[in-house]
């Protein structure tokens, strides 16, 4: 692999349900190893929408094309299926609207991708049962007074989700605590108790 993904095993994830030489936008690109990663093993034809500033310009620093922009105000200015998979990284549960961010991404994409953590694992369970306190683990790092996410979901809740606004799920994978895949023949309410994240592909 040319990049080290060591630390999130979602973006490997995400890159095996990406086709080479795919046009794909990243929204929320972050530090742009994803996007890196997908230029570097899959040759996509890649750009990115970033909101911070300093995400941006670390993206740029890497050779790539990302602009800031908000997931919640500016995927409106993308024509419909103008790519081929449009990604939302670990980012859906920071939005200000997920519904509608949701339904953009399966607009502008022939595809959708959708990671993210899932607040039903059962160690947020257990913190929130036991020490009645919001759980602080490695993929949710955030005190509750400075997380950046806003919508609490477990994978039920997107599951749902996207019933609601006519997303079929082509694949879906979940992570357990040490970055395992959970079978995919496995019934939800399995993945949300022992699923750590999960990682969808969606059409419409």
């Amino acid at each position: 692999m040319s990049v080290n993904v060591a630390h999130r095993v979602d973006l490997q994830v995400v890159a095996d349900f990406i086709a080479p030489r795919a046009k794909v936008l990243d929204v929320g690109s972050g530090d742009g190893l994803l996007l890196e990663l997908l230029q570097n093993d899959k040759q996509v034809d890649g750009r990115g929408v970033e909101l911070s500033q300093r995400g941006v310009n670390e993206c740029v620093s890497r050779g790539l094309s990302v602009i800031q922009g908000d997931a919640d105000r500016d995927l409106v200015f993308y024509p419909d299926k103008g790519f081929d998979f449009v990604i939302l990284s670990q980012t859906l549960q920071a939005t200000r609207n997920p519904k509608l961010v949701l339904d953009e991404l399966l607009r502008i994409g022939e595809r959708a991708i959708v990671s993210f953590p899932n607040f039903g694992h059962w160690r947020v369970r257990f913190s929130l049962f036991f020490f009645g306190r919001m759980p602080v683990t490695r993929d949710l790092p955030y005190s509750w007074y400075d997380t950046p996410n806003i919508h609490f979901c477990t994978i039920r809740d997107f599951v749902a989700l996207c019933d609601e606004v006519g997303a079929k799920v082509e694949k879906a994978t979940a992570l357990d605590a040490n970055g395992q895949k959970i079978g995919f023949n496995m019934p939800w309410w399995f993945w949300n108790f022992f699923g750590q994240q999960a990682v969808f592909l969606l059409r419409r």
